[in-house]
């Protein structure tokens, strides 16, 4: 008897995953714990297991579509076993897709439509619409809300649809042919109602306009954001909207920085101290600041103000797949060689895509260094709900005065710090830097702390 596999629940705070790539295929025997996909969440890539053994007899989605979790995301049964009205329903295809379970060497159906999830592109009755029947309108010219019905899943919209209106709508020809060459009566060319009915509209359309520029605006490549960089856009604007942000700049001498580094790294290997970085120094003085200013270790949302005990700090990753900010957990618990351990295993797992999406929630208080990219000074987006962020410049080399009045070169590095308007005023904003920078220019001694 078919079976539903289902899109498993990855972590507390998915809702949905990206389906990357499928690892089987229609006809595919497959066994328990076997990989059947590649999907991304807003946060990481993982692959997902097959819960029970058996025979793929159909696909639900294709390779980019969204499937929130717990939804059906392919069906098992034995070879060419044909897929009950019961199970169909179940599934939310509709039961004139047996095709799809037809036997592996049957080349399959051009017109093939996976359920496309809710959060996608619609069409006028509120359904999803398919991304081949989107590609069709577009290169037709043709708005998909005015399609009205689906004949899909969930009704949904599907290629056959968009076929169908334009077989069934010819003045849309009309305003096919007035939108290629652009010589609509409304704003910008655009066709309006009064140039579908207008039977001089088709003479018009037949008369090239001359361009200076034949070539404007050039080949271009147009793609809806999606998985992680939609999550970013979308939580970058929401902070720059919700928040009251302020950014404040300084500068600390990184001389005994830079001198604790190369101790660090040219100490024998069994004091285990060679891999701590910069970056875990700065990483490990800012937690010691935080913990002298809990008004920064905090959350603001929905008018509650949070301030937590612990500090779980954040850190900014650069990976394949976009931005992502795992979590040290209880960083303040912590002493120096743990702290670097940390917070590499945390980055590498968000590079390799297998970090746990419980461990990029969570954080109390984030650091992002752009300082590896030679970047002197940036105004780093608050990540709601924390109320604070700190950015992390490049060390560069500065002219500054000695105590007898010559001109000395400095090694200083840059610090950033945006915070909340709402509930950090400036100056509890200037003494945390000023504090912070005490910390990065006594580094020997903070470490001791």
């Amino acid at each position: 008897m078919a079976t539903i596999v289902v899109m498993p629940q990855l972590g507390n705070s998915v809702e949905s995953c990206l389906i990357n790539e499928w690892e089987v295929s229609v006809g595919d025997t497959v066994a328990v714990d076997q990989v059947l996909c590649s999907i991304e969440t807003d946060k990481a890539t993982m692959d997902v297991p097959s819960t029970d053994a058996g025979t793929v007899l159909k696909l639900l989605w294709e390779v980019g579509d969204e499937v929130p979790v717990k939804d059906p995301l392919l069906i098992l049964g034995e070879p060419g076993e044909e897929i009950s009205e019961e199970v169909l329903a179940q599934a939310g295809v509709s039961g004139d897709s047996n095709e799809a379970a037809s036997a592996p060497e049957q080349e399959a159906p051009a017109e093939e439509e996976k359920p496309e999830a809710p959060s996608f592109q619609t069409a006028a009755s509120g359904g999803a619409i398919s991304p081949r029947a989107r590609a069709l309108a577009d290169s037709e010219g043709l708005d998909p809300s005015a399609v009205s019905e689906g004949s899909g899943p969930h009704g949904r919209v599907l290629e056959r649809d968009v076929k169908a209106y334009l077989a069934e709508n010819p003045a849309t020809n009309a305003a096919r042919a007035q939108g290629a060459t652009g010589t609509g009566t409304g704003l910008g060319g655009r066709v309006t109602t009064a140039d579908l009915a207008s039977p001089a509209a088709d003479e018009a359309a037949a008369a090239p306009l001359i361009s200076a520029n034949a070539d404007f605006p050039g080949p271009s490549e147009a793609a809806p954001l999606k998985g992680i960089r939609k999550v970013v856009a979308t939580r970058m604007m929401e902070s720059l909207a919700e928040t009251a942000q302020l950014s404040y700049t300084v500068s600390a001498k990184a001389d005994k920085l830079m001198a604790m580094r190369k101790r660090f790294k040219q100490a024998d290997e069994s004091l285990g101290v060679n891999a701590i970085t910069i970056g875990d120094l700065v990483g490990y003085a800012v937690v010691k600041t935080i913990a002298k200013y809990p008004t920064f270790n905090a959350h603001l949302a929905d008018g509650t103000y949070t301030k937590f005990q612990n500090i779980h700090l954040g850190v900014a990753v650069d990976t394949p797949r976009g931005l992502l900010v795992p979590v040290i957990r209880g960083a303040n618990a912590m002493n120096l060689k743990e702290f670097s351990a940390a917070s590499k295993q945390v980055a590498g797992d968000s590079i390799d895509g297998t970090i746990s999406p419980d461990l990029l929630n969570g954080g109390t208080f984030t650091v992002t260094n752009l300082g590896s990219f030679g970047v002197e000074t940036f105004t780093p987006i608050i990540n709601r709900p924390q109320v604070a962020i700190l950015g992390v410049a490049a060390v560069t080399p500065r002219a500054a005065l000695d105590n007898d009045g010559n001109v000395v070169v400095e090694k200083r590095i840059g610090f950033s710090l945006t915070a909340d308007h709402q509930v950090i005023d400036g100056a509890d904003a200037a003494r945390f830097l000023r504090d912070l920078v005490n910390a990065i220019e006594n580094i020997d001694l903070t470490v001791l702390g």
